[in-house]
């Protein structure tokens, strides 16, 4: 018998583990790290959340699932790690969300997830869903006699203190909701309660909100990490230093969601709260692998632990997940599972490159399942066994980022001279060096060993320059290559509706 637990983190850095040396406190992450694998190079194929999830749940690159921005819809042809383990007699299951726009030709015109990117993720049964209204949060804090606010997502923001660290308490002021009833308790809570009564194997989503915003955190993880300590950013002297890198980021340096606050120490206290709530995660998470423990399951699940991805949280003078930094895209990996490693001898981590286009193929390795032809990704389990690839592997990490403005209009693509198919970014980086692909903008090629925070463009400098044409050369063979595997293996319906190999899938999309 073999069960999965699939756990995501939304928005984690990469860098946030102390078994990395970091000062965020991960006792628990730590020594799954330590029983199982650490891939310490591990890379978010896109941001916001959901480009980056279906990434996660289809294994493809954006340029090939197409769902470029928060509700872009996931077209219905292509299937997922859910669908393939479900049509193989497992139930998957989600606590949390997925960020999935599904496809509205699945859809009645009365659903309203067409109004919403936070539906659930075709194949995948939502026994506990959460999002922005986190409805099955408050009304389980309603039946314990909590006042619930309007609107509901408010029990995120509201504060135990009217002072706040910038304007005079020693430290972040605290959620009114302690710890014990917070949503990530809430939520583990639930997942333990589905396993100690399911009668046969779990296939488990556990997909966690913290440390996504709000910036909030309980007692007494508001107060772990001193504010006072954390001023140390990786960014220009100034924003408008910063803007001057390249006319991209100067847009999202103007934009009131990105900019980071003009007050450092506010910019501070938000970081601490954020490394507050991964503390708090890793607390629950503890609970919820004891349990495992005590319950039997341990020997013989598949734990996976990483992000959708990271955060800027002031680096650059930015905040969220935006553009072509590494602190949006580098994330955490951690996958454990008992006799998958070939000694038990402590390994130190895999410093291969690895992405979330991974995550499918390995899941369904385990579990089995032959992977399917869409996957741009490969199965880590041989990396995990052996510590070396089966056979080839990439020896770089890619990334892409679509920014058109398809809430406000044109006004971006207007100031920066685009059309709107034109707002889009490629990266590719290596060990040491870093090139961003605009479709239409100048590029940027970064010395990752003289320069790692970023922040000297080298892509006008002669000595660079027969670099920046072979890692131009480097990314239009990427991208043919992944645009060849994807079309050698899509065959078009006489209506025009891409149909898989797979039986099933034609049949379904032959009727689309």
């Amino acid at each position: 018998m073999k069960n999965v637990l699939f756990i995501t983190a939304d928005q984690w850095r990469g860098d946030c583990l102390s078994h990395l040396g970091h000062r965020v406190q991960t006792p628990n992450l730590d020594a799954l790290a330590s029983e199982g694998v650490l891939f310490k190079r591990h890379y978010a194929n896109a941001v916001p959340c959901g480009p980056s999830r279906a990434s996660l749940h289809t294994g493809q690159y954006l340029q090939n699932h197409r769902s470029g921005t928060n509700g872009t819809p996931l077209d219905a042809r292509f299937t997922n790690w859910a669908l393939e383990a479900r049509a193989k007699g497992h139930d998957p299951v989600l606590f949390g969300y997925t960020d999935t726009a599904n496809d509205p030709r699945q859809l009645s015109p009365d659903d309203p997830i067409l109004t919403s990117y936070e539906g659930p993720l075709p194949g995948i049964k939502p026994l506990l869903q959460m999002g922005t209204f986190p409805d099955a949060w408050a009304d389980w804090l309603e039946s314990k006699g909590y006042e619930i606010p309007e609107p509901n997502w408010r029990l995120y923001t509201e504060k135990l203190e009217s002072l706040e660290y910038e304007t005079g308490l020693p430290h972040a002021a605290a959620l009114s909701i302690p710890a014990e009833d917070h949503d990530t308790t809430f939520m583990v809570d639930a997942v333990m309660d589905y396993i100690k009564d399911a009668e046969q194997s779990f296939c488990v989503h556990l997909s966690l909100l913290r440390p996504h915003p709000p910036w909030v955190a309980p007692a007494p993880y508001n107060s772990l990490y001193d504010p006072a300590l954390l001023g140390d950013f990786k960014r220009a002297d100034s924003p408008e230093d910063e803007a001057s890198q390249h006319p991209f980021l100067r847009e999202m340096l103007a934009n009131r969601h990105y900019a980071a606050p003009t007050d450092d120490r506010k910019t501070a206290r938000l970081k601490s709260s954020y490394f507050g709530l991964m503390t708090e995660v890793d607390t629950n998470l503890g609970r919820l692998f004891d349990f495992l423990k005590r319950e039997g399951h341990w020997d013989n699940t598949l734990i996976i632990f990483t992000s959708d991805h990271g955060e800027q949280i002031g680096d650059h003078h930015l905040l969220g997940k935006l553009g072509y930094f590494d602190a949006s895209y580098h994330i955490p990996l951690i996958i454990s599972a008992p006799g998958l490693k070939s000694s038990d001898e402590p390994v130190d981590g895999i410093d291969l490159f690895t992405e979330n286009v991974d995550i499918m193929p390995t899941l369904l390795d385990w579990l089995g399942i032959p992977i399917p032809v869409q996957c741009d990704g490969q199965s880590l389990l041989p990396l995990i066994k052996t510590g070396q690839p089966k056979s080839y592997w990439r020896s770089e990490a890619h990334w892409e980022y679509d920014f058109r403005d398809v809430v406000n209009g044109e006004s971006l693509e207007q100031r920066l001279g685009l059309t709107p198919h034109q707002c889009t970014l490629n990266v590719i980086r290596d060990e040491r060096y870093k090139y961003v692909h605009f479709t239409n903008l100048p590029p940027l090629f970064f010395d990752l060993e003289t320069d790692p925070s970023e922040l000297r463009n080298l892509a006008d400098e002669p000595e660079y320059q027969a670099l920046v044409l072979r890692f131009a050369q480097k990314m239009l063979s990427w991208r043919m290559n992944h645009d060849e595997q994807t079309l050698t293996h899509l065959a078009l319906t006489d209506d025009g509706v891409v149909a898989r190999e797979a039986p099933r899938y034609a049949a379904h999309n032959a009727t689309a």
